[in-house]
């Protein structure tokens, strides 16, 4: 009786569950980025980064989570959303966001070079824009690191276009 409860709304579920798409990404090889959005305790969006499978620079996660998420909703505002990502949004992703007004954005791993929630810059909370959202970094932090960490590891001892693997 001593074990813990589980808590299928807890940021740490959800963020579980952007880990999941992650690894499809990974499987894919693609970046290894995963995003659900939740509505109401429910998911109502899953996507994983598709930009080599589908040729398209923005086919980030987040960016299909977005129009898979208004869809669903019936309405591009997705202002009683949150947003669960493995990564910390790209600045395109982070306008997107902005834009479609969520109100909370949840991500594991920062991105102190290009993140736009924080990281690089905060676009999510920008002053001038119309809309800013809460946000929560760290979630299962270790997690989302170490799948980017072994991904990219993983990319430079592979050959490129028939050259010769980098040494690490």
């Amino acid at each position: 009786m001593d074990e813990p409860i589980i808590d299928l709304h807890s940021d740490a579920h959800f963020m579980g569950e952007a880990l999941r798409q992650a690894a499809r990404a990974y499987e894919a090889e693609e970046v290894p980025v995963g995003a659900v959005i939740v509505r109401e305790g429910r998911i109502i969006a899953r996507a994983w980064n598709q930009v080599e499978l589908l040729k398209d620079a923005t086919a980030h996660a987040e960016m299909l989570a977005l129009t898979q998420a208004q869809e669903a909703v019936g309405d591009w505002r997705l202002t009683d959303c949150t947003l669960y990502v493995t990564k910390e949004p790209c600045p395109m992703c982070a306008g997107a966001i902005v834009h479609a007004r969520l109100a909370r954005v949840v991500f594991g791993a920062g991105d102190p070079k290009g993140g736009a929630a924080g990281g690089a810059l905060n676009l999510l909370q920008f002053p001038t824009l119309n809309h800013r959202c809460e946000i929560t970094a760290g979630v299962r932090l270790e997690e989302c690191r170490g799948l980017l960490q072994t991904f990219f590891a993983e990319q430079r001892t592979r050959p490129q276009n028939g050259s010769v693997p980098k040494t690490p």
